[in-house]
């Protein structure tokens, strides 16, 4: 890049840190408390891309509360977010009229949720941002870890936050500050699914070497106020079906929590091969069903939001550790996916890792492996979850909804008598290479918005609040427009436009030919682009520090 020079002139300011946490979510915030429980002396700070902690994050939820039993085993006595327990549990298929609802009995015992709770994970983290601050974490919200820093022999010696104030030709301006670096004995990376550092470090250390690859979902989330008649308290509602075709993996939640509150979100394998889908149009299309419409009538949508979800689980778990650091939560990919949750093994692995790197460091070491992590976690209450789960996803995708979901609850049936009947299953292709040419392929007509019960996308996203600074280099690269116009939009009939649940692409005629254009304004920052796109031509990196989404009650 042609400004590196006039900006290498400022120099970086450096901060030195026992242990640099890059990510508040459940994983990260996990992590440092643990850390300071095990030694209130360390020096321990956590970089949050988000405007405040919670503003980025985005989950149905329904949380286990194991890791919090762990991490904080008092918690039930305080005042907290965590207050809406489930009392009612249904599992639906739908067609395109009406709904069978899977007696509770048949399913496997995991699957039940019981005993869990219904909470904006937005919140929780919030108060676990508390819990963590008043134990002596430094938390640095609205600055963007955007690069690793090596030492000489190549290990992680920490991240250095994004440069501020750099306008859109790359050159500083009159707001321009250096970024910082944060340099640790060791540095956790928590930034979610598909972490844009998380991804540089599985290339660089090869940790995926072995394993399967990496498989993803986008979900898609909405959050209403309903009528207090429609308000179910503890209600949790699974659907599959409708308005999915059989051969494309996906499904719904349906929550009722607080004040009045219902979280609607739908989920799409990024596996799906027609390039004509659209997966927020499904998620429109599936609030207009019987089983669920009325629940809205008469309510008010208050926010929306969408993330990537990490969905290839057991087999597809890379390498956790590397010199230097270590990838906890959804950047190492722990979601069990036949359950939609995650937050309960991001935070057990965030303990794993902070006790790791307390022995480490009271051993005097720095900068070398945590192997014991690594070694850990696959006979770790993570482990078991994912290991009785990992066909699940592999089944569905080969055999189609109806064949592999029973197959997947067969063997997670058996799985709880200690055997399988189907080993472990592989993945197959990654998400990117699954999608078919849209000449092979019938194009998708979506019924326009009523704007009462489905909605249009920009609508959508202004309810997420997403905010970027104008004057910015774009945070969303194409490496090659010419492979973007002779493929992305000539063979597969520019499926970004589709899979975007932002707007944020468009193609439109210019002097008679098609022109990719980059609404980057208008990010969620949930990174489909980056997994989906058939030639991996789009990479997502981190714009200005506190760009992009601030959910509340999300």
């Amino acid at each position: 890049m042609t400004d590196l020079p006039a900006r290498e002139a400022t120099p970086r300011e450096a901060m030195e840190f026992d242990v640099v946490v890059v990510g508040a979510g459940p994983a990260g915030l996990a992590a440092a408390i643990r850390l300071k429980q095990l030694n209130s002396d360390l020096s321990i700070v956590i970089v949050e891309k988000g405007s405040e902690v919670g503003a980025h994050i985005l989950s149905g939820a329904v949380i286990d509360p194991v890791g919090l039993d762990m991490l904080l085993p008092d918690w039930r006595a305080e005042d907290t977010p965590i207050k809406t327990a489930v009392t009612d549990d249904r599992f639906y298929f739908l067609g395109h009229s009406g709904a069978l609802r899977l007696p509770n009995l048949l399913l496997p015992p995991l699957m039940g949720n019981h005993g869990n709770y219904i909470v904006s994970l937005g919140d929780v983290c919030r108060w676990l941002g508390t819990k963590a601050e008043a134990l002596g974490v430094e938390i640095y919200p609205g600055f963007a870890a955007a690069e690793v820093l090596y030492d000489d022999n190549g290990a992680v010696v920490g991240v250095a936050t994004g440069d501020m104030g750099i306008g859109k030709s790359g050159e500083p301006n009159a707001n321009f500050t250096r970024g910082m670096e944060l340099r640790a004995k060791y540095t956790l990376f928590a930034e979610g699914a598909r972490g844009n550092l998380g991804k540089q470090l599985l290339a660089k250390f090869n940790l995926g070497e072995g394993r399967e690859p990496q498989k993803f979902g986008i979900g898609l989330k909405e959050l209403w106020q309903v009528a207090p008649d429609k308000h179910r308290p503890g209600l949790v509602q699974h659907s599959f079906g409708w308005p999915l075709d059989g051969s494309t993996g996906g499904g719904s939640f349906l929550y009722h929590f607080g004040d009045n509150l219902v979280s609607v979100g739908f989920v799409v394998h990024l596996n799906y091969r027609n390039p004509y889908l659209s997966p927020f149009e499904e998620f429109q299309r599936f609030k207009t069903h019987a089983l669920v419409r009325d629940t809205f009538e008469g309510g008010k949508r208050l926010s929306y939001g969408a993330r990537a979800l990490t969905e290839g689980g057991y087999q597809s778990v890379p390498k956790l550790v590397f010199p230097g650091g270590a990838l906890i939560g959804c950047d190492a990919g722990f979601m069990n996916v036949p359950r939609i949750k995650g937050s309960h093994n991001a935070m057990l692995s965030g303990i794993m890792a902070a006790e790791a790197a307390s022995a480490a460091l009271a051993a005097g070491r720095a900068q070398d492996t945590l192997d014991d992590y690594d070694a850990a976690w696959r006979n770790s209450p993570i482990g078991k979850d994912l290991s009785r789960v990992r066909n699940a996803k592999p089944l569905w995708s080969k055999f189609g909804t109806m064949l592999g979901i029973m197959l997947g609850g067969l063997d997670m049936w058996t799985r709880t008598l200690g055997f399988s009947l189907f080993g472990t299953q592989s993945h197959g292709k990654p998400d990117y290479a699954s999608l078919k040419p849209a000449s092979e392929c019938t194009p998708i007509q979506y019924p326009k918005p009523d704007g009462k019960l489905t909605f249009d996308r920009l609508s959508s996203v202004f309810l997420s609040n997403t905010n970027h600074e104008e004057d910015q280099p774009p945070h969303l690269k194409v490496k090659d427009m010419a492979l973007q116009k002779s493929s992305e939009h000539d063979v597969f009939a520019g499926p970004s436009t589709r899979y975007c649940p932002a707007g944020v692409y468009e193609w439109v005629e210019e002097a008679g030919d098609p022109k990719f254009v980059i609404n980057a304004q208008n990010c969620v920052h949930c990174k489909t682009c980056d997994i989906k796109d058939p030639n991996q031509n789009i990479t997502w990196v981190p714009p200005e520090g506190s760009g992009g989404p601030n959910y509340s009650g999300m």
